[in-house]
């Protein structure tokens, strides 16, 4: 997947493609609707098919001081998009000149002159351009004035309601991971690199593999059955364990972080990306007067954490 950031400099393979536009934040099942219209008008052209995405993400860019939203970082949005046979990722730099384009602007500038996009695909609630000023029904009427393709996709909802980044975030917010992977369609993950911690784990017989969490939506703080994939090195593969996602109330942390211990596991993975697929909630953060009590809930948590694991293999 070629990643393109500069829609002024264009290099000719990169042009005339079939993209889905959006923000693709998760890529749940609602965006992968829209990519795969996009795949194929990309099919019927013989083009290549693109998604046209901002970075940063508007919302970050208008509100900095805002909570963390997002439910994957640039880089985890990249390879998934790569994963599910994107070929061009036209990812735009979200900036004061890009904000400040009309929908006129981006639909001439961007779409027409700087892209050369054949055809695109939007979602039906898409708004663009300054002050979010147009909408799927302009960008089309916009298409067959200035030569590009319009295809609108419809919003994807089941029995329990839409698919979307936001029914997403209340669902982990609120301790659902199932409900999160049946609108994403896969697991929700959490990607990093392995850094260092307290090494209190280790003391206490579980020894943990942290991430940062600190720029990404936060799942309700507790203790999980997760997934873990190694993403590199020697230690590569999959693995099962449980995750404590929270401030570690017993020895007064002071920022989220991530912890899993991973089962039948032995190796330094510091520094080594890892991904961590959070499979069912167990219970809420708590803090223990003593060590011995929390060793034996840890050793309860890891048994629950085995169930859940194996009723889903």
């Amino acid at each position: 997947m070629r990643i393109i950031r500069d829609y002024k400099y264009v290099a000719a393979e990169d042009r005339g493609a079939s993209v889905a536009i959006g923000n693709f934040d998760g890529v749940h099942l609602g965006h992968r609707s829209v990519i795969d219209l996009a795949r194929q008008k990309a099919a019927e052209l013989a083009v290549p098919l693109g998604i046209l995405t901002f970075e940063p993400h508007p919302r970050e860019y208008f509100a900095p001081g805002a909570p963390p939203f997002r439910l994957m970082s640039s880089a985890s949005r990249a390879h998934r998009l790569q994963k599910i046979g994107v070929e061009r990722l036209y990812e735009l730099n979200f900036n004061a000149a890009l904000s400040n384009l009309t929908a006129e602007a981006f639909a001439r500038d961007v779409i027409t002159d700087g892209f050369g996009l054949n055809h695109v695909v939007v979602g039906a609630d898409f708004q663009f351009g300054k002050n979010r000023s147009g909408n799927a029904e302009k960008l089309a009427k916009m298409g067959a004035d200035m030569g590009f393709g319009v295809t609108i996709a419809p919003l994807v909802a089941d029995a329990k309601g839409e698919f979307s980044s936001t029914n997403i975030r209340l669902a982990l917010t609120e301790g659902r991971p199932e409900d999160a992977a049946r609108m994403l369609g896969h697991w929700h993950r959490i990607d990093g690199v392995v850094v260092s911690g307290d090494q209190r784990g280790r003391d206490l017989g579980y020894p943990t593999a942290n991430l940062a969490i600190d720029r990404l939506h936060p799942p309700k703080y507790g203790i999980y059955a997760v997934l873990v994939d190694v993403l590199e090195g020697p230690h590569q593969g999959h693995y099962q364990g449980a995750a404590s996602i929270g401030m570690r109330p017993t020895f007064g942390g002071d920022f989220p972080n991530l912890e899993v211990y991973i089962f039948d596991f032995s190796g330094d993975i510091y520094g080594i990306g890892i991904s961590v697929a959070l499979v069912a909630y167990q219970r809420p953060e708590l803090k223990f007067d003593n060590l011995p009590d929390l060793i034996k809930q840890i050793d309860l948590d890891c048994v629950e954490s085995r169930r859940h694991l194996k009723a889903i293999t």
